[in-house]
Formats: structure tokens, sequence, C-alpha cells
């Protein structure tokens, strides 16, 4: 994925560039493009792959959704720390130094 993000390539290119096998190469990509995350053009002989920005909506969509499960853990643990305090803690201004 990192490399398609520089920019296309065939599996040759690909291959030059990783230290793995180009029949590990090709079942790599073959999982990709199943899965919507890659695309393949042909160009002639040669078939170029790239990644498929349509593919990475939902894969970004579920990355992003840990935030609110974060933020939600966050505020809930947040509200049992202000259960344990004093409630003249709660209201005592900070100072700063």
């Amino acid at each position: 994925m990192e490399l398609l993000r520089e920019q296309p390539a065939t599996v040759t290119e690909l291959v030059r560039r990783v230290p793995i096998s180009q029949p590990a190469v090709s079942q790599h990509l073959r999982v990709l493009r199943e899965s919507g995350l890659v695309r393949v053009e042909p160009e002639g002989a040669s078939r170029i792959y790239s990644i498929d920005q349509a593919g990475l909506i939902p894969v970004r969509a579920y990355i992003e959704s840990f935030w609110g499960d974060a933020l939600d853990a966050f505020a809930a643990a947040a509200k049992e720390m202000a259960k344990s305090l004093p409630t003249a803690e709660l209201r005592k201004p900070r100072r700063n130094g």
C-alpha cells in the first residue's frame, strides 16, 4: 500500500522494491483488490495497480470510530474520578505555578 501510495505500479515494479517474491506480491495485490483497496487497470501487456480511494472510505470510518470509543471511555473515567473528589475540590479554582 505504501508503494502504491507513492505512485501506481506494475507487479514487476513492486517486486523490484520489496524483499518478497513475485508470487507473494501478486497474492497481496489480489487480496487488496478483492478487498476494494486497490484497483487494476490494463495498460498494453501490463496491469497497473493503484490505490482505490473509494475503498478507503469504509476503512477510514472504521478507524475513526475508535476515537468516539476512546472519548467515551475518557469521559466515563473523568466522571468516576470526579465522584471520588470532595465537592470542595471540584469548585476550587486552579492556580498556575
